[in-house]
């Protein structure tokens, strides 16, 4: 059998098996284990000897993930995790909400613009857009209920307001982007800011539109906030605006790399949480204990999506799409406007590391054979992932929110606060598509 049917195969039965809902890390690792042992064992002729088939097989799906698990740049990961839960522990990532809280609430739609200021920081520092949701869900969407605020908009605005845990560095996607493709992860970091940074700034621009055009959704809050309070406010933020200063700062000045920045991280938000009083014995083992657990759920996708990546490449199957797509002459943009469609559709049913580690190995082929900055893609890719956390049917990030809330606020009602924002996002993902100085610039100054 061809390998390059081989490949055609796994890939559909691969489709077909996350649409059953199977892990993803089962879905890739076995189905490629599957065509691995296939194309090892197939002879010409149409003879078929598994004995082969065996040893090959198992020194690649073997030494390939051990090599790729045990590698120096992944230890980002949980070091990164890590710092993040510390930080959640020990109240930092409140002590952000809490100030943009006293310092917007006289805005229109002051409470929700808060609350996607505090889903930044709490980015800043966690790089999960779950967990960002997850945490700033619990502590924002009362509040704003109890002000009165349109159920539309309170959870609307953190799910949306959530998913910057994936663009705003330091990004755990952005790390799984940079370990496949070979890229460099301090460069992808620096070359998210500015994207981070405009779609902030474009969902606050439509929180304010909405209030705007509807004053019902968002009631002006009425208790009274003394000018310290203000001030105090903003000076407990502090420790979180240091440790993003060290971390993104020493990695933009070249000081040191993403995983020593992981660590000194890690150890600098420890030591302030001990220092501050802010971290007891059982917070830490609970930050450590979500940190193993986030960390093996990665790892084992990382795992079936190492031996997934290699299996593609023995079928040849991502340069015979490269070939197919030179000999139609198809434009850049007919590529990309393809390539953009694709992950938009597999965001709405898939996890985003999935979505990553089953596409990247046919993508980046076609992304360079026209020439594209791996760098620019990257952020594209995470873009349209983050929209995808969002996007219905089964938005990640609009079922966590709903976790949260129960039954205060229905499913539907969450989609709808979300449309508000879909609209906006596609502004944002043009601006990135058509300017690519908005991803590039900065990391050119490294």
């Amino acid at each position: 059998m061809e390998p390059l049917l081989v490949g055609g195969l796994a890939l559909g039965v691969t489709l077909a098996l996350l649409a059953l809902r199977v892990p993803i890390a089962a879905a890739l690792g076995i189905t490629a284990s599957i065509g691995i042992f296939i194309i090892f064992g197939w002879r010409p002729g149409g003879n078929f000897n598994p004995d082969a088939a065996w040893r090959p097989t198992l020194s690649l799906i073997g030494n390939g993930p051990y090599t790729f698990i045990t590698g120096f740049s992944l230890s980002t990961v949980p070091l990164f995790i890590l710092m993040g839960h510390l930080a959640y522990e020990a109240g930092f990532t409140t002590d952000i909400y809490r100030a943009a809280r006293l310092w917007l609430a006289r805005l229109p739609g002051g409470v929700a613009m808060a609350s996607v200021v505090g889903c930044g920081g709490f980015s800043a520092i966690t790089g999960s857009s779950v967990a960002c949701a997850a945490a700033m869900g619990r502590i924002a969407i009362p509040e704003m209920l109890r002000f009165g605020y349109a159920k539309s908009l309170a959870a609307g605005s953190v799910a949306i307001g959530g998913t910057l845990g994936s663009l705003i560095p330091p990004s755990i996607l952005f790390i799984l982007y940079g370990v496949f493709t070979e890229q460099s992860i301090s460069k992808l970091f620096v070359a998210a800011i500015v994207p981070g940074l405009l779609s902030l700034a474009a969902y606050l621009l439509v929180i304010y539109i909405w209030v705007r055009i509807r004053p019902e959704a968002a009631p002006v809050p009425r208790d009274a906030i003394a000018r310290d309070d203000r001030w105090q406010a903003l000076g407990r933020c502090w420790a979180i605006v240091a440790i993003f200063t060290v971390v993104i700062g020493g990695i933009y000045g070249g000081v040191f790399t993403p995983t020593e920045a992981a660590g000194i991280g890690a150890c600098a938000t420890l030591l302030l949480g001990l220092l501050l009083g802010r971290l007891s014995r059982e917070k830490i083992v609970s930050a450590l204990r979500e940190s193993v657990f986030q960390s093996s759920m990665i790892f084992a996708i990382a795992i079936g999506g190492k031996i997934y990546v290699s299996f593609i490449a023995l079928t040849g199957l991502s340069g015979a799409i490269t070939d197919w797509i030179a000999h139609i002459d198809a434009s850049m943009l007919v590529v990309l406007a393809v390539i953009v469609v694709m992950y938009l559709i597999l965001g709405m049913f898939l996890d985003p590391i999935g979505i990553i580690l089953l596409t990247l190995p046919l993508t980046i082929p076609i992304v360079e054979s026209y020439g594209l900055s791996l760098i620019w893609f990257g952020v594209v890719v995470i873009k349209l992932l983050e929209i995808g956390l969002v996007t219905p049917p089964i938005g990640l990030n609009v079922f966590v929110i709903k976790s949260i809330v129960g039954d205060k606020v229905r499913l539907e009602t969450i989609f709808v606060g979300i449309a508000w924002f879909l609209l906006i996002e596609i502004v944002v993902l043009g601006l990135i598509m058509g300017v690519p100085g908005l991803s590039l610039w900065l990391p050119s100054l490294l």
